[in-house]
């Protein structure tokens, strides 16, 4: 099984002092090639020292031979972790995206209420295109690769092709049910790079497991893949949709201990969106009180001595929060290309901007980007899943996400709030 170890209090502090020297040296040779100035070169260290300081609060987690400071921040030391530090190393331009969800089929056996794709129909896309825009987007800094379907490893070829595709430039992790997972499988993809497999842990109760994915075998193929895992040497990690009940009912707890029953390294809570198999019925509503709840919990588990033992806690409502990074759609940091080539700025906004198979990708990822040009407070996937819905049912539409055309509607005159803090003083007052 592989070794999980936290690094809490004191360790944390020195090992956060061992990051800042190793990034200072790591890249100084970068000075004496001419390839950036003695000036810049401080200010890049700047900008990593304030963004390290805004990841802080994260439970560090040791993974074998690396630490993982972060869900998307690849493990430390790694050439993946170093690829990611450079992001701040421009200047000229829009800071480069690090991260990117990729589906490689909509196929799964299972169906799960909340499902993002429940409306992403049709046929899957060459994955030869696919790695084409993977590859590109290697080159153009990307450091952390989330691999997923439906369920990817029914289409194995696929998946094995696309991870033999990424580089050790960057980091994969690939998100699963268990179906369709064998030893054999799992050793073949950390021989290409894989270094975490992410399972869907709603509850700890099989029946409530089994009812959630609409599958009698759901929890008992949750069970034998974390047991696969465990034997192949592949760390596990979960994430986890709650609603807002399981917060005061105690539910939350009992999922905490369960994963750490399990040896996971990180559990991703992930908050209800009102999109996909939740467009229609819309997701559950939480109060600021019911996010401060939350908040208050997750940092609870990540710093409180007690919890030392259990795993890492990533909430998107923190990560998200505007004191922290705010949304990072749209190659701020992430995006989503879905199983049919769709290049959407997040899994839960419903919109497209433009498709793999029938325009060159990096006009496509241009054309997104230019519209996040400015990073922006807003969860856009909550505003503006009303609209897409609207749009959906006057057009008469069977599948999502809208089309290029189609969504030009939704963000043409839409509302992103003020810019993210963070961004504005890493682009601008630290430069």
């Amino acid at each position: 099984m592989i070794k999980i170890i936290n690094i809490n209090g004191l360790r944390k502090y020195l090992f956060t002092v061992k990051v800042k020297l190793w990034i200072l040296f790591y890249y100084l040779p970068e000075i004496f090639k001419g390839k950036i100035s003695i000036c810049r070169y401080i200010l890049f260290l700047k900008r990593l020292l304030y963004f390290l300081s805004k990841i802080y609060h994260n439970k560090f987690v040791k993974v074998d031979n690396a630490v993982r400071m972060g869900l998307y921040i690849p493990r430390f030391p790694s050439r993946a972790f170093f690829t990611a530090c450079r992001k701040f190393m421009v200047f000229d331009a829009k800071l480069p995206c690090t991260t990117v969800l990729v589906s490689v089929t909509s196929a799964c056996r299972f169906n799960c209420e909340h499902c993002y794709q429940k409306n992403d129909l049709g046929k899957d896309i060459d994955i030869d295109l696919t790695i084409n825009a993977v590859k590109k987007l290697q080159d153009l800094g990307v450091a952390f690769f989330n691999v997923e379907g439906g369920e990817p490893f029914l289409v194995y070829d696929r998946l094995k092709k696309l991870c033999a595709a990424i580089d050790q430039g960057a980091e994969i992790w690939v998100n699963s049910t268990g179906d369709g997972m064998s030893v054999e499988r799992l050793k073949e993809l950390k021989s290409l790079g894989l270094t975490s497999i992410m399972f869907s842990l709603h509850s700890t109760r099989a029946d409530e497991v089994n009812a959630f994915m609409k599958s009698d075998k759901a929890w008992d193929i949750l069970i034998e893949g974390i047991r696969l895992c465990h034997e192949s040497g592949v760390a596990v990690s979960f994430n986890s949709c709650l609603k807002r009940e399981s917060f005061y009912n105690g539910d939350f707890q009992k999922l905490m201990d369960k994963a750490k029953e399990f040896n996971a390294c990180l559990i991703q809570l992930i908050k209800p969106k009102p999109s996909g198999g939740w467009l229609e019925s819309g997701a559950e509503d939480f109060s600021k009180e019911d996010l401060d709840k939350i908040k208050e919990l997750v940092h609870t588990y990540n710093s409180d001595a007690r919890y030392k033992d259990y795993p890492s806690i990533s909430a998107q409502i923190i990560e998200e929060d505007p004191a922290v990074f705010g949304c990072t759609a749209g190659g701020t940091d992430r995006f989503y290309v879905n199983a049919k080539g769709d290049v959407q700025p997040c899994e839960f906004l419903n919109i497209s901007f433009g498709n793999i198979g029938q325009e060159d990708f990096i006009e496509i990822y241009k054309r997104m980007r230019s519209c996040f040009e400015n990073p922006g407070e807003c969860w856009l996937c909550e505003r503006y899943s009303s609209k897409i819905l609207k749009i959906m049912r006057e057009k008469e539409l069977k599948m999502l996400p809208l089309d290029k055309e189609l969504s030009k509607s939704v963000y043409s005159d839409w509302d992103r709030g003020n810019k993210t803090e963070i961004y504005k003083i890493i682009e601008n007052d630290l430069t």
